[in-house]
């Protein structure tokens, strides 16, 4: 006969049903262990995708990499546009709410097999999402790169190019572990010299993020020209193709032969430097008679026809000028001629100064020609009383100082024509003189006696002188 109290752990039907409860209990609790423990308050948020991405429901969600809840349903939404997004709900822990309106939301990659999760990036509004409330899709960015797009980019060439090299790494790996290790072992002094490298770039005055982003905008400024330097690599690759036919022998001589080369340059370029500067300064020199030649081209090329004809004639007038040089050579060398030459060095010398005077009254002037023109017609023109020099009588006025007798002074009136005028030395043009040809350009002023230079500067050139 059973005791009253026996309880529970007396009666078996009890305990099995107490077991069966309790599995059902702990079943039901890890179904919906990604869905969040039942019973327990959450904040449910809404969010709105361009893609649902392979979003499963139960998907993490995370904030700042630790998970906050769970997705609960994906449905797809159409819009009047025509446009179809993915509307997922969210169930968040309690303490996340309220959700800042200016939150973002990202779906991304949790590893490389295509599980997803859903990251929020917390805003600083003081506003938040109420519980159920939509996050807009103008808030889901940026935009999410998929593996399979970072793998599309490469066509057939380049993923089979990859095989090959992975192959290549793998069968160059292969067996040479002791080797690994010992590099590894080497890597230690890398690593620990690399310490003050990195705090240098770490540092806020090395400026690393602003050399990112310059290479950003550099990448970004490159992208549009991607095709014409992929062209490049493939006509690069054509180049090389072709030189390695001729790599050896012929550029490795080359490159063999090129170390004497350049040290024997090294050596050799600075003491070429002063002909460099001479040789620059000769053209520079040379310029002007060079810009000048191209007019002057058409004349040198009728010079050198004209002159070719002329130079072969020439040999033979050498031979007959050979006794003669020799008869010079004979002269030159005779002790008194050096004598005579510096004697006549020291008479030009002498005379420098007067021929300098002088020489402007015929190189300038024109007197000393045209006074030999005019003496030849003076002499040989006239009329049936002879030439001018024998008949013409020149008459002098009539008045007191005329120059007819004796006078105490020039001739100074009272008659127009009793006035003197005489320029015994006129200006020539001579150093010291103004530049003038005074005679034959003076002026006759009337009624005025006139010894010497006129006022004035008169022309500097005369008849067949311009």
């Amino acid at each position: 006969m059973r005791g009253r109290g026996g309880g529970i752990a007396g009666n078996p039907v009890l305990i099995g049903a107490a077991t069966v409860l309790v599995v059902i209990v702990a079943v039901f609790l890890a179904y919906n262990a990604n869905a969040g423990l039942p019973f327990v308050p959450t904040y449910t948020v809404k969010a709105e995708l361009p893609s649902g991405a392979n979003l499963v429901v139960g998907n993490d969600v995370r904030i700042g990499g630790s998970r906050v809840g769970a997705v609960s349903e994906i449905a797809a939404q159409r819009h009047k546009n025509g446009a179809t997004t993915a509307l997922v709900t969210m169930k968040l822990e309690k303490d996340v709410a309220p959700l800042p309106m200016d939150s973002t939301v990202l779906v991304r990659e949790r590893s490389a097999l295509g599980l997803k999760y859903v990251e929020l990036t917390r805003g600083h509004e003081r506003r938040g999402f109420q519980d159920g409330a939509t996050i807009p899709i103008s808030q889901a960015k940026p935009q999410p790169v998929e593996l399979d797009q970072v793998l599309n980019m490469f066509d057939a060439k380049t993923r089979k190019a990859a095989q090959v090299n992975t192959l290549g790494f793998g069968d160059a790996l292969a067996g040479r572990g002791e080797s690994i290790n010992t590099a590894i072992g080497a890597f230690r002094p890398l690593l620990r010299d690399i310490i003050p490298v990195t705090r240098n770039l770490a540092a806020p005055d090395t400026h690393l993020t602003r050399m990112i982003q310059a290479l950003a905008n550099t990448a970004s400024i490159v992208a549009p020209a991607a095709e014409t330097q992929a062209s490049l690599f493939r006509n690069l690759d054509t180049t090389m193709a072709a030189l390695a036919t001729v790599a050896r022998p012929y550029i490795q001589q080359s490159i063999t032969s090129a170390r004497p080369a350049l040290d024997s340059a090294i050596r050799n370029f600075p003491l070429q430097r002063p002909f460099l500067r001479n040789t620059q300064a000769l053209f520079h020199d040379l310029r002007p008679g060079v810009q000048a030649l191209r007019s002057a081209a058409p004349a040198l090329s009728n010079a050198l026809v004209i002159g070719t004809p002329v130079l072969r004639k020439s040999v033979a007038l050498n031979r007959r000028l050979k006794p003669l040089l020799r008869e010079l050579q004979t002269f030159s060398e005779d002790p008194m001629v050096s004598r005579g030459l510096k004697s006549a060095t020291g008479t030009l010398t002498t005379l420098r100064p007067t021929l300098n005077f002088l020489a402007p009254t015929q190189t300038q002037c024109n007197y000393v020609t045209e006074w030999f023109r005019n003496v030849s017609s003076l002499l040989s023109e006239g009329d049936a009383n002879g030439t001018w020099q024998r008949f013409i009588i020149v008459a002098t006025p009539n008045g007191p100082n005329s120059e007819g007798t004796q006078a105490s002074k020039p001739a100074n009136g009272p008659t127009v024509e009793n006035h003197l005028h005489t320029n015994p030395y006129p200006n020539t043009a001579a150093p010291g003189q103004p530049n003038e040809c005074e005679a034959a350009n003076e002026p006759y002023i009337a009624g005025k006696t006139i010894t010497g230079n006129v006022p004035g500067t008169q022309a500097a050139r005369t008849e067949g002188n311009p």
